[in-house]
């Protein structure tokens, strides 16, 4: 990134998305706007080696000869835009990465990327957050050729890109399949970081499934976060270059680091290609995604979970709450409470997972989902999908959040480790609840307590937690909760249904299970 943008301020949070390297740029070309979509044009994808990466004697290659074969492919991006204080279409998480000076009046900010060509003819995939609001975008070639690119779309859920740029025959990168890798798998990052420009470095796949929650826009109901990580070196700069395989095979679009100072800390993150790739073919297709959503809020399960419904195997997804009357999962038959442990009989072990697999699919299609809700008994359900375009559906919502020491014991601080009072007036006024809104609050919450780490949120930072079904009986007082929990046993799960008043997101159901003490 220039001298002009590359003041980073530390971070108090773990998560960096420390490729945005550059994204706040400037003048005003007249380029076409993001999410317009090109002529219809089919993209020769180079699907796999375009012939077996081998040395003269047979042997495996070595990175260097990997190096030889992909860094043709990738690209060097800059950018540049005329910011006008804060600029509203980057994330607030992502203003905070960079430390701006000079007057509040409108001044040109540059930064930089990566990226890779997947055509002959100049598309070029990279990161959505490498390219958002630019109004200049340069792309440059191994052999230093430099052009003007076009965004063709971008879909900042799954924080993807697609440009093109008007040149002819280019060495496009060969596709693999994310879903092949394997944790422990050697794999090599090829980019720009820090201005360093085709740089490589090498490292495993360290892990798979990983979901960053403070990463992108926290309050998007339909991002799709299925990150490849790797240990392979990777800087604000890398952003948008690819993450090959031993055939020099791109399996990921490095995104995102985790680090206290926005600097390589020993992992970087990567979008499975598998989906950058569908995602990819819908922008050139129509500059917009097709996304598909069950219309639930799920989150990932735990061993409570599992034991409330019967499960021996910790594994699957637990439906928190749906998305309004129109939910189609909601209208198939599913509760909430219930662990989607398959969609169409492929086994669902986390959240990500579930998400990525409906984000493959269209709205209309119909989908088998299989769950478990008492008994370890199997019950499937034919959904059929809707568009996640509207505010009435969603993917899934994760729930997360800490805890702080509550206050004088009752029944509920002995058995759950948390204090409930009453809804007050003033709280049903200003929230605007409804009568099937109302029940007690959490007023405090025992630290290491059996409701701690996030599973049940004392009323702090705008957050408010109210309890409205306990083992499937409505609670509306303190004194109907206190009632509903006295006959509870130490060692016995209890199922509570409880609804968060957040002022940043509104209202948010969840279903939390705890075990007694």
């Amino acid at each position: 990134m220039s001298s002009k943008g590359r003041d980073f301020i530390k971070l108090g949070g773990i998560v960096a998305a420390a490729f945005v390297a550059g994204l706040f740029f400037a003048s005003g070309l007249g380029l076409p706007r993001p999410g317009q979509a090109e002529a219809a044009h089919p993209v020769n994808i180079v699907t796999g080696p375009r012939a077996p990466l081998k040395t003269a004697d047979g042997v495996v290659p070595t990175f260097a000869d990997i190096a030889e074969r992909v860094r043709p492919s990738v690209v060097y991006v800059t950018i540049q835009k005329t910011e006008r204080g804060q600029n509203p279409e980057v994330p607030p998480e992502f203003r905070d990465f960079f430390h701006f000076q000079g007057p509040v009046q409108p001044h040109i900010v540059q930064g930089s990327g990566s990226g890779f060509i997947v055509s002959q003819d100049g598309y070029i995939l990279t990161n959505n957050h490498v390219v958002a609001g630019a109004d200049k975008v340069t792309v440059t070639l191994l052999d230093n050729r430099e052009f003007t690119a076009r965004v063709i779309g971008r879909d900042p859920r799954t924080d993807v890109a697609v440009i093109k740029i008007d040149a002819n025959h280019l060495t496009p990168i060969a596709f693999g399949n994310s879903d092949d890798a394997r944790i422990g798998d050697w794999v090599l990052a090829i980019g720009n970081p820090l201005n360093l420009q085709f740089t490589v470095t090498a490292g495993i796949v360290s892990a798979k499934g990983r979901l960053l929650r403070g990463l992108g826009d926290v309050t998007d109901k339909y991002q799709i976060q299925d990150f490849i990580q790797t240990d392979a070196a990777i800087n604000p700069g890398n952003s948008g270059g690819p993450l090959v395989n031993l055939q020099g095979e791109v399996i990921g679009i490095n995104a995102a680091i985790e680090s206290q100072t926005g600097f390589y800390a020993g992992y970087g993150f990567a979008v499975p290609i598998d989906l950058a790739r569908k995602v990819m073919d819908d922008l050139i297709a129509t500059g917009h995604v097709q996304r598909a959503a069950l219309g639930v809020a799920i989150n990932d399960i735990t061993p409570e979970d599992a034991e409330a419904v019967g499960l021996k195997d910790i594994h699957g997804v637990v439906v928190e709450d749906f998305s309004g009357s129109n939910s189609p999962a909601k209208a198939a038959g599913i509760q909430p409470g219930d662990i989607i442990v398959a969609l169409n009989d492929t086994a669902i072990d986390r959240v990500p997972q579930l998400q990525t697999m409906v984000g493959f699919k269209h709205p209309g299609d119909v989908v088998r989902v299989t769950v478990v809700r008492s008994h370890g008994v199997r019950q499937n359900f034919d959904v059929r999908l809707t568009s996640a375009g509207s505010d009435s559906t969603e993917v899934a919502s994760n729930t997360a959040g800490g805890g702080k020491a509550g206050s004088a014991p009752s029944e509920a601080s002995t058995k759950l480790g948390i204090t409930v009072e009453d809804l007050t007036p003033d709280i049903v006024h200003q929230a605007g609840l409804t009568a099937d809104q109302r029940g007690p609050v959490v007023a405090g919450v025992e630290e290491g307590g059996p409701s701690w780490d996030g599973k049940l949120l004392p009323p702090d930072n705008g957050s408010l937690d109210v309890i409205l079904w306990v083992d499937g009986t409505r609670v509306h007082t303190r004194a109907e909760f206190l009632r509903a929990i006295h006959d509870l046993k130490a060692g016995d799960i209890v199922t509570l249904r409880v609804e968060n008043l957040s002022q940043s997101q509104g209202l948010q159901m969840r279903v939390v299970r705890v075990r007694v003490r």
